[in-house]
Protein backbone atom coordinates (compact mmCIF):
# COMPACT_ATOMS: atom_id res chain seq x y z
CA UNK A 1 0.00 0.00 0.00
CA UNK A 2 2.99 2.46 0.57
CA UNK A 3 4.83 1.85 -2.46
CA UNK A 4 1.08 2.15 -4.33
CA UNK A 5 0.72 5.61 -2.53
CA UNK A 6 4.07 6.89 -3.58
CA UNK A 7 3.78 5.53 -7.21
CA UNK A 8 0.65 7.30 -7.49
CA UNK A 9 2.14 10.73 -6.26
CA UNK A 10 5.03 10.40 -8.94
CA UNK A 11 2.14 9.68 -11.54
CA UNK A 12 0.45 13.10 -10.28
CA UNK A 13 4.16 14.18 -10.42
CA UNK A 14 5.16 13.21 -14.22
CA UNK A 15 1.41 14.01 -15.49
CA UNK A 16 2.00 17.65 -14.00
CA UNK A 17 5.59 18.32 -15.17
CA UNK A 18 4.27 16.27 -18.21
CA UNK A 19 1.58 18.88 -18.72
CA UNK A 20 3.60 21.93 -17.98
CA UNK A 21 6.19 20.87 -20.62
CA UNK A 22 3.22 19.81 -23.16
CA UNK A 23 1.40 23.19 -22.56
CA UNK A 24 4.91 25.21 -22.89
CA UNK A 25 5.88 23.63 -26.22
CA UNK A 26 2.61 24.05 -27.50
CA UNK A 27 1.78 27.65 -26.77
CA UNK A 28 5.05 28.76 -27.97
CA UNK A 29 4.46 27.25 -31.41
CA UNK A 30 0.96 28.48 -31.45
CA UNK A 31 2.54 32.32 -30.75
CA UNK A 32 4.95 31.45 -33.42
CA UNK A 33 1.95 30.97 -35.75
CA UNK A 34 0.55 33.88 -34.51
CA UNK A 35 -2.53 32.37 -33.13
CA UNK A 36 -4.59 34.31 -31.21
CA UNK A 37 -4.92 33.84 -27.27
CA UNK A 38 -8.62 32.69 -27.28
CA UNK A 39 -7.99 30.34 -29.37
CA UNK A 40 -4.63 28.71 -27.66
CA UNK A 41 -6.62 28.26 -24.72
CA UNK A 42 -9.70 26.99 -26.23
CA UNK A 43 -7.77 24.67 -28.21
CA UNK A 44 -4.41 24.27 -27.45
CA UNK A 45 -3.73 24.42 -24.05
CA UNK A 46 -7.02 22.82 -23.86
CA UNK A 47 -5.87 19.49 -25.35
CA UNK A 48 -2.89 20.04 -23.92
CA UNK A 49 -4.36 19.82 -20.17
CA UNK A 50 -6.55 17.45 -21.46
CA UNK A 51 -3.66 15.25 -22.23
CA UNK A 52 -3.80 13.59 -18.47
CA UNK A 53 -7.24 12.62 -18.85
CA UNK A 54 -6.84 10.79 -21.97
CA UNK A 55 -4.12 9.31 -21.44
CA UNK A 56 -5.39 8.28 -18.18
CA UNK A 57 -8.99 7.08 -19.16
CA UNK A 58 -7.48 5.47 -22.06
CA UNK A 59 -5.01 2.74 -20.24
CA UNK A 60 -7.92 2.29 -17.72
CA UNK A 61 -10.13 1.06 -20.86
CA UNK A 62 -7.07 -0.95 -22.22
CA UNK A 63 -7.05 -2.35 -18.52
CA UNK A 64 -10.80 -2.70 -18.76
CA UNK A 65 -11.10 -0.67 -15.57
CA UNK A 66 -14.23 0.97 -16.98
CA UNK A 67 -15.02 2.83 -13.53
CA UNK A 68 -11.31 5.25 -13.26
CA UNK A 69 -12.69 5.79 -16.81
CA UNK A 70 -15.77 6.99 -16.39
CA UNK A 71 -14.82 8.62 -13.22
CA UNK A 72 -12.23 10.40 -14.54
CA UNK A 73 -13.95 12.23 -17.18
CA UNK A 74 -17.16 13.30 -15.14
CA UNK A 75 -15.29 13.77 -12.00
CA UNK A 76 -12.60 16.14 -13.93
CA UNK A 77 -15.13 18.50 -15.07
CA UNK A 78 -16.66 18.71 -11.94
CA UNK A 79 -13.16 19.65 -10.18
CA UNK A 80 -12.18 21.63 -13.44
CA UNK A 81 -15.20 24.03 -12.78
CA UNK A 82 -16.21 23.78 -9.59
CA UNK A 83 -13.05 23.70 -8.21
CA UNK A 84 -10.35 25.41 -10.25
CA UNK A 85 -12.56 27.99 -11.78
CA UNK A 86 -13.85 28.47 -8.58
CA UNK A 87 -10.87 29.33 -7.35
CA UNK A 88 -9.86 32.43 -10.12
CA UNK A 89 -13.49 32.92 -10.07
CA UNK A 90 -13.58 33.46 -6.34
CA UNK A 91 -10.54 35.59 -6.32
CA UNK A 92 -10.48 37.48 -9.40
CA UNK A 93 -13.71 37.43 -11.06
CA UNK A 94 -12.61 38.85 -15.03
CA UNK A 95 -15.48 40.40 -17.33
CA UNK A 96 -15.96 38.04 -19.99
CA UNK A 97 -16.73 38.41 -23.91
CA UNK A 98 -19.83 36.47 -24.50
CA UNK A 99 -19.14 35.68 -28.20
CA UNK A 100 -15.75 34.40 -27.38
CA UNK A 101 -17.09 31.74 -25.20
CA UNK A 102 -20.52 30.97 -26.75
CA UNK A 103 -19.59 28.19 -29.38
CA UNK A 104 -17.39 26.38 -26.63
CA UNK A 105 -20.21 26.52 -24.27
CA UNK A 106 -22.88 25.32 -26.73
CA UNK A 107 -20.61 22.83 -28.05
CA UNK A 108 -20.11 21.32 -24.53
CA UNK A 109 -23.85 21.40 -23.77
CA UNK A 110 -24.63 19.83 -27.26
CA UNK A 111 -21.97 16.97 -26.08
CA UNK A 112 -23.30 16.65 -22.53
CA UNK A 113 -27.09 16.56 -23.79
CA UNK A 114 -25.85 13.34 -26.18
CA UNK A 115 -23.83 11.66 -23.36
CA UNK A 116 -26.47 12.39 -20.89
CA UNK A 117 -29.13 10.83 -23.46
CA UNK A 118 -27.09 7.59 -23.56
CA UNK A 119 -26.78 7.55 -19.80
CA UNK A 120 -30.35 7.42 -18.94
CA UNK A 121 -31.68 5.26 -21.81
CA UNK A 122 -29.63 2.91 -22.21
CA UNK A 123 -26.84 3.34 -19.15
CA UNK A 124 -23.93 1.42 -21.84
CA UNK A 125 -21.61 3.56 -24.25
CA UNK A 126 -21.32 1.85 -27.58
CA UNK A 127 -17.96 1.56 -29.50
CA UNK A 128 -19.99 3.79 -32.36
CA UNK A 129 -20.42 5.89 -29.49
CA UNK A 130 -17.25 6.55 -28.88
CA UNK A 131 -16.76 7.32 -32.51
CA UNK A 132 -19.37 9.89 -32.69
CA UNK A 133 -17.71 11.81 -29.49
CA UNK A 134 -14.15 11.72 -31.09
CA UNK A 135 -15.93 13.43 -34.28
CA UNK A 136 -17.42 15.51 -32.40
CA UNK A 137 -13.96 17.00 -31.16
CA UNK A 138 -12.58 16.97 -35.22
CA UNK A 139 -15.76 18.67 -36.03
CA UNK A 140 -15.36 21.45 -33.16
CA UNK A 141 -11.56 21.73 -33.33
CA UNK A 142 -12.38 22.72 -37.77
CA UNK A 143 -15.14 25.13 -36.33
CA UNK A 144 -13.11 27.24 -33.76
CA UNK A 145 -9.97 27.18 -35.86
CA UNK A 146 -12.00 28.59 -38.42
CA UNK A 147 -14.05 31.14 -36.28
CA UNK A 148 -11.10 32.27 -34.74
CA UNK A 149 -8.64 32.65 -37.60
CA UNK A 150 -11.30 35.10 -39.58
CA UNK A 151 -11.11 37.38 -37.10
CA UNK A 152 -8.68 40.42 -36.24
CA UNK A 153 -7.41 39.16 -32.56
CA UNK A 154 -3.45 39.03 -31.71
CA UNK A 155 -1.95 37.33 -29.01
CA UNK A 156 -1.62 39.04 -25.91
CA UNK A 157 2.12 40.95 -25.86
CA UNK A 158 3.66 39.78 -22.91
CA UNK A 159 2.86 36.15 -23.14
CA UNK A 160 4.54 36.05 -27.16
CA UNK A 161 7.21 37.50 -25.81
CA UNK A 162 8.11 35.35 -23.60
CA UNK A 163 7.77 32.55 -25.86
CA UNK A 164 9.87 33.93 -28.28
CA UNK A 165 12.24 33.34 -26.37
CA UNK A 166 11.95 29.20 -26.81
CA UNK A 167 13.57 28.25 -29.73
CA UNK A 168 11.93 26.02 -32.18
CA UNK A 169 13.66 23.03 -31.49
CA UNK A 170 13.10 23.32 -28.08
CA UNK A 171 9.64 23.71 -28.42
CA UNK A 172 9.21 19.87 -30.04
CA UNK A 173 11.39 18.98 -27.19
CA UNK A 174 9.03 19.97 -24.85
CA UNK A 175 6.09 18.49 -26.73
CA UNK A 176 7.93 15.21 -26.78
CA UNK A 177 9.29 14.52 -23.75
CA UNK A 178 6.12 16.22 -22.21
CA UNK A 179 3.47 13.42 -23.74
CA UNK A 180 6.34 11.28 -22.75
CA UNK A 181 6.04 12.12 -18.87
CA UNK A 182 1.98 12.05 -19.11
CA UNK A 183 1.81 8.75 -20.36
CA UNK A 184 3.93 7.20 -17.76
CA UNK A 185 2.63 8.89 -15.11
CA UNK A 186 -0.77 7.62 -16.36
CA UNK A 187 0.24 4.33 -16.74
CA UNK A 188 1.27 4.59 -12.67
CA UNK A 189 -1.93 6.64 -11.77
CA UNK A 190 -4.27 3.82 -12.74
CA UNK A 191 -2.73 0.72 -11.73
CA UNK A 192 -1.63 2.06 -8.37
CA UNK A 193 -5.00 4.16 -7.90
CA UNK A 194 -6.85 0.58 -8.63
CA UNK A 195 -4.32 -0.85 -6.17
CA UNK A 196 -5.17 2.29 -3.36
CA UNK A 197 -8.89 1.61 -4.06
CA UNK A 198 -8.66 -1.78 -3.58
CA UNK A 199 -7.36 -1.59 -0.12
CA UNK A 200 -9.43 1.56 1.12
CA UNK A 201 -12.20 -0.76 -0.23
CA UNK A 202 -13.87 2.04 -2.30
CA UNK A 203 -14.96 1.49 -5.63
CA UNK A 204 -12.80 2.38 -8.67
CA UNK A 205 -15.61 5.53 -9.82
CA UNK A 206 -15.07 6.98 -6.83
CA UNK A 207 -11.15 7.16 -7.03
CA UNK A 208 -11.46 8.14 -10.58
CA UNK A 209 -14.14 11.07 -9.72
CA UNK A 210 -11.65 12.66 -6.75
CA UNK A 211 -8.17 11.29 -6.71
CA UNK A 212 -7.56 10.41 -9.91
CA UNK A 213 -9.68 13.55 -11.55
CA UNK A 214 -8.18 16.04 -9.03
CA UNK A 215 -4.74 14.95 -10.51
CA UNK A 216 -5.17 15.10 -13.84
CA UNK A 217 -6.79 18.46 -13.46
CA UNK A 218 -3.79 20.02 -12.00
CA UNK A 219 -2.34 20.99 -15.72
CA UNK A 220 -5.48 22.73 -15.81
CA UNK A 221 -4.80 24.60 -12.40
CA UNK A 222 -1.31 25.24 -13.38
CA UNK A 223 -2.62 27.52 -16.34
CA UNK A 224 -5.57 29.24 -14.49
CA UNK A 225 -3.03 30.58 -11.44
CA UNK A 226 -0.70 31.50 -14.02
CA UNK A 227 -3.28 33.05 -16.06
CA UNK A 228 -4.53 34.95 -13.03
CA UNK A 229 -0.77 35.97 -12.32
CA UNK A 230 -0.47 37.35 -15.93
CA UNK A 231 -4.16 39.17 -15.95
CA UNK A 232 -5.31 36.54 -19.22
CA UNK A 233 -8.27 35.82 -17.81
CA UNK A 234 -9.03 34.56 -21.40
CA UNK A 235 -6.63 32.60 -21.69
CA UNK A 236 -8.00 30.36 -17.91
CA UNK A 237 -11.80 30.38 -18.81
CA UNK A 238 -11.36 29.55 -22.16
CA UNK A 239 -9.03 26.53 -21.12
CA UNK A 240 -11.48 25.63 -18.45
CA UNK A 241 -14.24 25.43 -20.97
CA UNK A 242 -12.61 23.74 -23.62
CA UNK A 243 -10.99 21.60 -21.39
CA UNK A 244 -14.46 20.41 -19.99
CA UNK A 245 -15.94 19.90 -23.67
CA UNK A 246 -12.70 17.54 -24.07
CA UNK A 247 -13.27 15.39 -21.12
CA UNK A 248 -16.46 13.98 -23.17
CA UNK A 249 -15.95 14.26 -26.50
CA UNK A 250 -12.07 13.04 -26.82
CA UNK A 251 -11.42 11.49 -23.19
CA UNK A 252 -14.93 9.58 -22.83
CA UNK A 253 -14.67 9.08 -26.74
CA UNK A 254 -11.08 7.85 -26.69
CA UNK A 255 -11.93 5.43 -23.57
CA UNK A 256 -15.16 4.10 -24.94
CA UNK A 257 -13.78 4.10 -28.53
CA UNK A 258 -10.85 1.25 -27.12
CA UNK A 259 -13.22 -0.44 -24.77
CA UNK A 260 -17.30 0.27 -24.57
CA UNK A 261 -18.29 0.38 -20.83
CA UNK A 262 -21.84 0.98 -18.71
CA UNK A 263 -21.85 3.61 -15.96
CA UNK A 264 -20.77 2.27 -13.13
CA UNK A 265 -23.47 0.86 -10.23
CA UNK A 266 -21.26 -0.16 -7.74
CA UNK A 267 -22.56 2.70 -5.65
CA UNK A 268 -26.38 3.43 -4.65
CA UNK A 269 -28.28 6.37 -3.09
CA UNK A 270 -31.87 5.78 -2.19
CA UNK A 271 -31.83 2.23 -3.94
CA UNK A 272 -30.59 4.75 -7.32
CA UNK A 273 -27.93 4.41 -9.21
CA UNK A 274 -25.24 7.33 -7.73
CA UNK A 275 -23.66 8.16 -11.07
CA UNK A 276 -27.06 8.87 -12.27
CA UNK A 277 -28.44 10.80 -9.16
CA UNK A 278 -25.57 13.11 -8.46
CA UNK A 279 -22.33 12.55 -10.59
CA UNK A 280 -23.84 13.90 -13.94
CA UNK A 281 -26.61 16.21 -12.50
CA UNK A 282 -23.78 17.78 -10.49
CA UNK A 283 -21.64 18.07 -13.66
CA UNK A 284 -24.35 19.63 -15.51
CA UNK A 285 -24.92 22.08 -12.47
CA UNK A 286 -21.62 23.40 -11.90
CA UNK A 287 -21.08 24.12 -15.34
CA UNK A 288 -24.56 26.16 -15.65
CA UNK A 289 -23.37 28.08 -12.53
CA UNK A 290 -19.95 29.36 -14.38
CA UNK A 291 -21.89 29.64 -17.40
CA UNK A 292 -24.92 31.30 -17.69
CA UNK A 293 -24.03 34.60 -16.06
CA UNK A 294 -20.93 34.48 -18.34
CA UNK A 295 -23.01 34.20 -21.98
CA UNK A 296 -26.21 36.01 -20.90
CA UNK A 297 -24.09 39.01 -19.25
CA UNK A 298 -20.30 38.32 -20.08
CA UNK A 299 -19.45 38.79 -16.38
CA UNK A 300 -18.43 36.30 -13.38
CA UNK A 301 -19.54 37.05 -10.00
CA UNK A 302 -17.45 36.32 -6.40
CA UNK A 303 -20.32 34.72 -5.28
CA UNK A 304 -20.12 31.92 -8.66
CA UNK A 305 -16.93 30.99 -7.47
CA UNK A 306 -18.02 30.67 -3.57
CA UNK A 307 -20.81 28.66 -4.63
CA UNK A 308 -18.78 26.33 -6.60
CA UNK A 309 -16.22 25.94 -4.43
CA UNK A 310 -19.07 24.61 -1.75
CA UNK A 311 -20.61 22.41 -4.08
CA UNK A 312 -17.42 20.55 -4.66
CA UNK A 313 -16.46 20.19 -1.20
CA UNK A 314 -19.45 18.36 -0.67
CA UNK A 315 -19.29 16.47 -3.59
CA UNK A 316 -16.03 15.21 -2.46
CA UNK A 317 -16.77 14.26 0.89
CA UNK A 318 -20.29 12.79 -0.34
CA UNK A 319 -18.22 10.43 -2.36
CA UNK A 320 -16.07 8.69 0.46
CA UNK A 321 -18.86 8.93 3.38
CA UNK A 322 -21.91 7.83 1.42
Amino acid sequence: MFIAVLLFLLGFALLIKGGDWFVDGAVGIAHRFHLPELLIGATVVSIGTTLPEVMVSAQAAMQGNSGISYGNAIGSIICNTSLIAALTIAIHPAPVKKETIRTPVIAFFIAALIYCAIAYTTGTFQRWHGFMFLAMFVAYMIISVRQMTSKDSEPEGDSQEEKKEMTLAKEILFLVVGAAAIAVGADLLVDNGTIIAEALGVPDSVIGLTMVALGTSLPELITAITSLRKGTGALSLGNIIGANLFNIVLVSGTAISISPFSIPSEKMIAGMNSSLVVDIPVMLTVMLIMCVPAVTKGKLYKWQGILLLCIYFAFTIYQFVM
